[in-house]
């Protein structure tokens, strides 16, 4: 055996990366290790220590517990707050529905830096986080052709626990949960693996997975194709991979907001969602200037809670509040992989994005924390980029670990990169 490991590792870049992601691909549950004709994923491993692992896990519960109970205030206040907080009024009504106040979400990705000040939360991913096959599959896969331990080794069979609560909880509050469905834009790879992959180890009896263009709303309810059946069926459950703000804006062919009936729908209890609505008012950046508003004004939070916050936020605000020549970013509220964002430096922006897909939205204002460089092989020769670990929470527990190396701001197109305990 030993021979077979120390074997794979002398082999080329190439060679190791074709073995992988072949048999990856070959199998059918991960089939984007390249992306838009880009590398994606790499054949490489980077080590991390246990002390490192078990603080990320730790923060993100600490973190996590923390998010409830503010977005659990959050959901009582009033229009106003939520405006404020960049929330589209199509959502109003679902935001308002609670169901755990302990856990806003059930599987949210907190996304860290590894500083010399320590380990900084940048944001939560809580309504449609992704690199869930990554974490919880891939990597696996790549520690067990090095021979290597897997920092994520028995985090899959967190998923099964964590649905069949969330439909316990569903149950409870008198939702019917007969048909159950699993949706995302099928032609996008990324999203329709990521969701199949959750669909198979939701351990949910009857769930299938329906492309969103087959979900119809009509009536009151909103309605599936269900492959093998002549007739639509009305959908009771819904996991959907795909975000309530783009959910919001939503029309048929034909202008009628679709989007906005779904939603409807939800806030009237017709219809159940994973994440649930609180995920969403999780998602919102501007829900991290209002945690450091209160922090800063020693209001509303415990005093272990004050303690998480200042050793793993940093400060955010609403508009920049920095003294003059401070490093800070500039995020989109709403904004995912890196769209939209802006560093300044010496009081001038120093490098953005280049996307602006979220641009128009209100912004928030982060204190910079850099991330650190690590050199990484590619099938282009050796890369140095700027490490971002995520850690996954599922149902307020921390989980599985995956790591993104880019540029200074990490986007779409920065590399995935497996990980083996030290």
């Amino acid at each position: 055996m030993e021979e077979g490991i120390s074997g794979f590792s002398r082999r080329s870049y190439k060679e190791r990366r074709d073995a992988l992601y072949g048999a990856l691909r070959s199998e059918g549950v991960f089939t984007w290790d390249v992306m838009y004709e880009q590398e994606y994923a790499l054949a490489g491993l980077h080590r991390l220590s246990p002390e490192l692992l078990a603080e990320m896990r730790g923060a993100a519960e600490k973190l996590g517990r923390l998010y409830a109970r503010t977005v659990e205030t959050v959901q009582q206040g009033g229009e106003e707050l939520w405006r404020e907080l960049g929330l589209p009024e199509a959502a109003f009504g679902a935001i308002r529905l609670r169901f755990d106040g302990e856990k806003a979400t059930l599987i949210g990705r907190f996304d860290f830096a590894e500083t010399p000040q320590g380990l900084k939360m940048l944001e939560f991913n809580s309504d449609t986080p992704t690199g869930i096959v990554e974490a919880f599959h891939v990597n696996g896969r790549v520690c067990a052709a090095y021979g290597v331990r897997d920092p994520n080794a028995g985090c899959a069979a967190m998923l099964p626990k964590a649905f069949g609560r969330m439909l316990d909880l569903y149950r409870t509050a008198g939702y019917p949960a007969e048909h159950i469905f699993f949706s995302a834009l099928d032609w996008h790879e990324e999203d329709a693996g990521t969701t199949k992959y959750l669909l198979a180890n939701s351990s949910l009896e009857g769930a299938q997975f329906v492309p969103l263009a087959d979900l119809r709303v009509q009536g009151e309810r909103l309605w599936a194709e269900k492959p093998g059946e002549g007739e639509p069926v009305p959908v009771d459950i819904l996991y959907r991979l795909h975000a309530i703000e783009k959910l919001a804006e939503d029309r048929d062919t034909d202008g009628y907001p679709t989007g906005e009936h779904v939603l409807r729908l939800i806030a009237e209890r017709k219809l159940a969602v994973i994440n649930p609505p609180s995920g969403f008012a999780a998602q919102t950046k501007a829900l991290q200037a209002l945690i450091w508003n209160l922090h800063e004004a020693g209001e509303f939070y415990t005093e272990e809670e004050h303690e998480a916050i200042s050793r793993y936020m940093l400060p955010t605000y609403l508009e920049p509040a920095f003294a003059e020549g401070s490093a800070y970013v500039s995020k989109p509220i709403l904004g995912r992989e890196g769209s939209g964002v802006t560093i300044y430096e010496k009081g001038a922006a120093a490098e953005a994005s280049g996307d602006e897909e979220y641009g128009h939205q209100p912004m928030v204002y982060q204190k910079y924390a850099p991330l650190p460089e690590v050199e990484v092989e590619t099938l282009a020769g050796p890369y140095r980029g700027s490490l971002l670990w995520g850690c996954f929470l599922i149902d307020g527990q921390g989980s599985a670990v995956v790591a993104r190396v880019g540029g200074r701001i990490t986007g779409n197109l920065s590399y995935y990169l497996p990980c083996a305990l030290a």
